[in-house]
């Protein structure tokens, strides 16, 4: 195997590690965007793939083809992960919970809540029947460009939708009156009240909009990389998208960035395998890689990035 070819299969099992984290830390940013602290993405996107991995074998059971019943999947981790975002909402936004807290609450929840209930559902087994899920696709065209077309444009649908989730969520913050309004209830909310903004209507939505978005990057793993959901399906990706957020300064853009780098250090744990010289590390050392990078990521963050100003500060209108 010649050095591009393996440079550019390396390059577009990226994009396929890099899908889910990039779902899930636009998902962050909505929610925390809205003032709202959200370490809960892990539990989130742990529901999200249960979800996706249940229906999606149960629709493909009943006859739907491989594409349908990924689409039902990933429809129902959406469903899912607004669901059990509400839980972290209420705590944290009607009840004023600290939102710490109730997002590791969450993640507990997911770890064993959705191992029990595949063993409920699958006769005690400990992870889902086998989905077929999403096929790659090729770009008409595009895929036949030497070089690069078998690297970026022959992929999974769902990695096509996250660069399309980046511009669309880039242009909601930024180009609208809603990103607008949410922005402002996480960075001055008694200002935004006082011009009629409803700062916890506001604040509901960015984190439903986290559950939906993380269910989906949860889904994306079940429904193209594993093929079924078990209790290792989602192994940390959901705190690896955590430092993507932080690292990009929780812009869309700098988030996209920042999980493509999480998943090249993925994608290397991988490829790092095949040549002789790696032989002599322990496999253990290798496949902490990603999760040692993050560390690394999040320490060299701090003080550099400049989080929304009330980020984890509930309110109270009677206090502005």
């Amino acid at each position: 195997m010649d050095v591009l070819t393996i440079i550019g299969q390396l390059i577009n099992t990226t994009l396929v590690f890099a899908t889910a984290l990039i779902f899930t830390s636009l998902g962050g940013i909505f929610s925390e965007k809205s003032g709202v602290t959200n370490l809960g993405l892990e539990g989130l996107m742990i529901f999200g793939a249960f979800a996706a991995g249940v229906a999606g074998f149960y629709a493909q059971d009943a006859g739907l083809s491989g594409f349908g019943a990924a689409c039902i999947g990933v429809l129902a981790a959406i469903v899912f992960g607004v669901l059990v975002s509400l839980i972290h909402a209420v705590a944290s936004i009607t009840f004023k919970a600290d939102q710490v807290i109730s997002g590791i609450v969450i993640n507990f929840l997911a770890a064993g809540s959705t191992l029990y209930m595949v063993k409920l559902l699958f006769d005690g087994a400990g992870e889902t029947g086998l989905i077929s899920g999403f096929d790659k696709v090729n770009i008409p065209y595009l895929s036949t460009i030497p070089l690069i077309g078998d690297v970026f444009f022959h992929a999974y649908p769902t990695t096509y939708l996250a660069v399309l989730a980046v511009i669309v969520t880039y242009y909601v913050l930024y180009k609208t009156p809603f990103g607008l309004r949410l922005r402002s209830v996480g960075e001055h909310p008694s200002a935004a009240d006082t011009v009629g903004i409803k700062v916890n209507r506001l604040r509901y939505i960015g984190v439903m909009l986290s559950g939906a978005l993380a269910g989906i990057g949860g889904a994306t793993i079940t429904l193209t990389t594993t093929g079924t959901f078990s209790h290792n399906t989602i192994s940390g990706q959901g705190y690896i998208a955590i430092a993507a957020m932080i690292f990009g300064k929780w812009n869309p853009w700098g988030a996209f960035g920042a999980a493509v780098f999480f998943g090249l250090a993925q994608a290397v744990r991988n490829y790092v395998q095949l040549f002789a010289w790696t032989q002599s590390i322990p496999q253990e050392v290798i496949y902490m890689l990603p999760y040692v990078l993050t560390i690394i990521v999040l320490v060299a963050a701090v003080g550099r990035s400049s989080a929304p100003s009330a980020l984890g500060q509930p309110y109270d209108p009677s206090k502005r």
